[in-house]
């Protein structure tokens, strides 16, 4: 329905101050001073106007609408081909979309000839009033943002974090949910996971076993030593020295460079995909460009790789052979740490497994294993 400042703009200010308010009897009577021609005339032409600018905003709704579907593609396409993990480009997509569907609205509101300054100074007061109500999610949303970025752990890790340990199931923007070793879901807040110390057990290659196995007083230490050692060597789950370390370093380095590998793989398979798009006279032109862009990349990418390296040299290397060592002589026996290195993924089969190779075999080398026992003597 139209008002009278549609049909007569000049009568009342666009925006009225609370000391200028309008006067309802003079604009009636300058309603009364003008023909019925003039009031029809002014009504048809800014009924005129209106339709044209709805015609108008219309017509921006929906070029705006198709160039966002076609940002949202190639941007899409951007991640796929850099294979972009799948939580970040989800995020980065919903609010790219988000983004510009919200300037699109307010611009063809402004179109239509509503004010939308009040418009954005109520959604700026409802983001506000919204994110004081809702500020622990917004410190999960932020706490999300940062682990997929920084990747701290990722999809399929074992972690443990806040008296939790389990497999890495799915990283949300506000959660990331794990499943124990005896199939529970538990959801944990991503704000704390940010800010907190979180223990992967997935991010290294090998990992340490470690049993304490008591005997008796009496019974030789090196015999039970020698047989435990001759287990290990025996199994060929357990690291013998130095190769693991130099394994698991060529392992890191392998990876980097299969990754670099297939990011020019892909940047070469672009390259040619343009090229054939070009006709003859710029083909030569994109290949410059691109056989540039792909030197570069490979150069950066060969850098990162040595650089890993480097950095990997300078770190302390664990010594992966095992061992036995008497670490405390105790009231009723004596206590033997052994230490094992294996790899990550068999490092719960290794323990379980030597628990109870341990209890069977080292009795056959004259190991006594004591027990709390109480002497009766009757008078």
């Amino acid at each position: 329905m139209l008002s009278i400042q549609d049909v007569l703009p000049g009568l009342t200010p666009a925006t009225p101050k609370p000391e200028d308010l309008p006067n309802v009897k003079e604009d009636l009577a300058m309603l009364k001073n003008l023909s019925f021609d003039d009031m029809v005339s002014r009504l048809a032409e800014n009924l005129v106007n209106f339709a044209i600018n709805v015609a108008i905003a219309v017509l921006v709704f929906y070029v705006g609408r198709f160039l966002i579907r076609k940002i949202f593609k190639i941007v899409s396409a951007i991640f796929i081909r850099r294979k972009v993990d799948s939580s970040l480009s989800t995020f980065v997509l919903s609010l790219i979309n988000i983004v510009l569907y919200f300037i699109l609205i307010v611009t063809v509101i402004g179109i239509i000839g509503i004010e939308t300054t009040s418009f954005l100074a109520i959604f700026a007061s409802a983001g506000v009033a919204i994110g004081m109500a809702l500020s622990g999610t917004l410190q999960n949303f932020a706490g999300g943002v940062l682990i997929l970025l920084l990747k701290p752990y990722k999809i399929g890790d074992y972690i443990e974090v806040q008296g939790y340990a389990g497999t890495v199931r799915e990283i949300q923007i506000f959660s990331t949910i794990i499943t124990t070793y005896d199939n529970k879901s538990i959801s944990i807040p991503n704000g704390s996971l940010s800010t907190g110390s979180v223990n992967n057990w997935s991010r290294e290659a090998y990992r340490r076993v470690t049993w304490t196995v008591s005997i008796s007083y009496g019974d030789d230490v090196n015999a039970v030593r020698e047989a435990i050692l001759n287990m290990f060597r025996a199994d060929s789950r357990i690291e013998t020295g130095e190769d693991a370390a130099n394994s698991a370093q060529m392992q890191v380095v392998g990876t980097e460079a299969e990754n670099a590998a297939a990011a020019n793989s892909a940047a070469t398979e672009t390259a040619g995909a343009e090229r054939e798009q070009h006709p003859e006279h710029v083909r030569t032109f994109w290949d410059k460009v691109l056989f540039r862009h792909r030197k570069a990349k490979e150069k950066l990418s060969q850098w990162e790789v040595n650089h890993e390296a480097e950095l990997r040299a300078m770190l302390p290397k664990p010594n992966y052979a095992p061992a036995v060592y008497l670490s405390e002589l105790g009231a009723s026996s004596v206590d033997l740490q052994v230490r094992a290195w294996t790899k990550t993924g068999d490092y719960w089969a290794v323990f379980y497994y030597y628990n109870e190779k341990f209890y069977n075999e080292l009795p056959n080398y004259g190991a006594h294993f004591p027990f709390p026992q109480l002497d009766v003597h009757m008078a």
